[in-house]
């Protein structure tokens, strides 16, 4: 099991939102309108880990050491968005969400496969680190600046923890799962190609809620994310190329093979998606009656 390694790992460099966030040090002249805003949204998509990990448990019934990870990396995304509402509350009391605004990012997400979210997850903890960091850098106040900062550290943490799942997988599942992990891989890593930003909270997960099906979607301003990444934190394209790097790295060390860019990466995955068909076509061959 990992699971247990996996707990004293992350207790071990758990932070304390009263002691090591330096709140004394808050300065209301560098904090601007448009950057506590920011906060708001932030601290309600950070909420959305309850839908996620509801998502997570319903799938993977069958796998009680990842369930069990689960109550770890739920409490500290939870602690995220508690540390920016937080903030809020001292600071800016009258931007704290509301229940009703929370609640509102609580809804059930269709079921998918397992290993394929396993992928999705890992991915997006690698964008949130560097979204994080990038929001660090573009905030004034230092307080925010240092909270930012600390939830970077934190997602990077987790991203290296679901990598341990993962590569517990190919082990258990082989083709099945480098299928699976190549192909969000090569989605995850594509994301200059596309119209919206490439991460969990912003993707499609409920059909029957389309088009409030997402996140980012029931937050009281559903064009916040985008307007954030562009005019704001100014996430270009030298910082989403800092991701795929990331994600390619990742997958490179994972596969035992080198991918310098998403096209070889998909080029892994035609081989592998041909590997798994002919393996199918065989034993359907094998179970025939003579």
């Amino acid at each position: 099991m990992l699971y247990p390694e996996l707990f004293k790992q992350l207790e071990a460099v758990r932070w304390n939102m009263d002691t090591d966030i330096a709140w004394a040090q808050f300065d209301a002249s560098l904090l601007t309108e448009d950057q506590a805003q920011t906060i708001k949204m932030n601290a309600i998509t950070e909420w959305a880990a309850l839908p996620a990990t509801e998502m997570f448990l319903r799938d993977n019934r069958d796998d009680s050491d990842f369930s069990a990870f689960m109550s770890v990396w739920f409490f500290e995304e939870q602690k995220h968005s508690l540390v920016l509402m937080e903030y809020l509350r001292r600071f800016r009391p009258d931007l704290v969400p509301t229940e009703a605004e929370l609640h509102a990012v609580r809804f059930e997400f269709d079921p998918a496969p397992a290993l394929e979210t396993l992928m999705l997850h890992f991915c997006g903890e690698i964008r949130l680190n560097h979204w994080y960091r990038r929001a660090a850098e573009w905030h004034t106040e230092p307080v925010i600046k240092q909270i930012y900062e600390t939830l970077a550290k934190d997602e990077a943490r987790h991203g290296g923890a679901y990598l341990r799942y993962m590569k517990r997988a190919l082990t258990k599942f082989g083709d099945e799962a480098r299928s699976a992990f190549a192909k969000v891989g090569v989605l995850m890593a594509s994301a200059r190609r596309t119209a919206q930003a490439l991460h969990p909270t912003n993707l499609h997960v409920n059909e029957k809620l389309f088009p409030r099906d997402t996140i980012q979607s029931r937050l009281p301003d559903p064009a916040w994310l985008e307007h954030w990444l562009d005019k704001q934190i100014q996430f270009d394209t030298v910082w989403e190329n800092k991701v795929v790097e990331r994600i390619l790295h990742n997958m490179s060390l994972l596969m035992e093979r080198s991918f310098a860019s998403v096209q070889e990466l998909n080029r892994f995955r035609k081989e592998v998606t041909t590997r798994l068909a002919a393996s199918a076509a065989h034993n359907q061959r094998g179970i025939q009656p003579a």
